[in-house]
């Protein structure tokens, strides 16, 4: 039996498997030297006293001296916010861009997580605007590019949204769980290009997220039931004696109002602390490097350092793009959990 003629689209020169697999390698060594070389930068080198005679000199020429000295740097710079983002800083170039600032407001103008933040939107719609207008023209996903993309909108509406949600409600709200998972996912993928950060590794990011979790908690059921129904769902239905249930049920009442303030806390401190760990040990690993080298080890001991180091950091660097996954499939999945509690109390 002979073989079809491929067809146009089948024909078509693409990346094929072997494209694919040499990008995603080149991604990862140009990511790779982008860390050990952060680390570099980061460091500052002690200058040694080259004449024996200048031990003479009195605090103040010491202290002039190293007020004229190289900038001082920070390794960990990109794991906190700031109106500054810092570009190169070593001991030729120093580059960095001001961030527009308000004086006498509350919100003090824009800061680093604020554009990665808006970086990571911007990307979304880049993808997926086109893609939906594809689709809705009703021509199918084609290419890894479209189908990537496209499976991860499939995997929240089947896997997520549908089980915890049911089938009723879970196509209402799967966009609001698309949008948050797609945020947190491109925020903390962020963080592994040169020059960028984890916005989702500040607790206040993550806070905001978990206030919209338990917006969207109380805020789909009483849409659907209505703020009575809502709360009389929550009031506890047991058979105690008249006396003791005075008590009991308003206790229990106001436990569980407290339980859902706990459960979007939870979300944001688990998002926060995998983000930041995660990008917190790579440095620490990193910087036993010029540690290393500041201590003045033997040629080869320093070797062995720097090669375990930069072999320990390539795992890593691929547990920390799991992670990245994981942690916004965790945070999406336990949003879409609590609000299906909310929506069926009698389950």
């Amino acid at each position: 039996m002979t073989r079809p003629a491929a067809t146009a689209a089948e024909a078509r020169p693409g990346w094929g498997p072997s494209g694919w697999r040499w990008l995603a390698s080149g991604l990862l060594l140009t990511i790779l030297a982008w860390k050990v070389w952060s680390v570099q930068a980061a460091h500052t080198p002690v200058e040694q006293h080259h004449k024996a005679d200048t031990t003479h000199h009195d605090a103040s020429d010491h202290d002039d001296h190293h007020d004229h000295g190289p900038p001082h740097r920070d390794p960990f710079h990109h794991l906190s916010d700031s109106h500054s983002w810092e570009i190169l800083n070593n001991d030729y170039i120093q580059l960095s861009i001001d961030l527009p600032r308000i004086e006498g407001a509350i919100v003090k103008g824009l800061s680093k997580f604020m554009v990665l933040e808006l970086i990571a939107a911007g990307a979304i719609l880049a993808i997926y605007i086109p893609l939906a207008r594809r689709l809705q023209d009703g021509r199918p996903p084609r290419g890894a590019w479209d189908n990537a993309f496209e499976v991860l909108l499939t995997f929240i509406r089947n896997e997520v949204a549908k089980p915890n949600l049911g089938d009723h409600d879970a196509d209402r709200y799967v966009p609001f769980l698309w949008t948050l998972f797609l945020f947190i996912l491109f925020n903390n993928l962020l963080g592994m290009l040169p020059w960028m950060g984890s916005a989702t590794g500040n607790l206040y990011v993550t806070g905001g997220l978990a206030l919209v979790a338990f917006v969207m908690m109380h805020g789909a059921a009483i849409a659907k039931m209505g703020a009575w129904h809502y709360l009389e769902s929550l009031w506890p239905h047991m058979h105690v004696p008249f006396l003791m249930g005075l008590f009991l049920k308003p206790m229990i009442f106001i436990i569980e109002l407290l339980g859902t303030v706990i459960k979007s806390g939870v979300l944001a401190v688990r998002l926060f602390a995998n983000i930041f760990a995660g990008h917190t040990v790579l440095a620490m690993i990193l910087v036993f490097i010029v540690q290393s080298y500041d201590a003045q080890v033997h040629d080869v001991v320093w070797g062995t350092i720097a090669g375990a180091s930069v072999l320990g950091v390539v795992a890593l660097s691929l547990l920390e793009l799991f992670v990245a996954f994981l942690q916004s499939y965790i945070f999406v999945f336990l949003t879409a959990l609590f609000m299906g509690m909310a929506l069926h109390p009698q389950h």
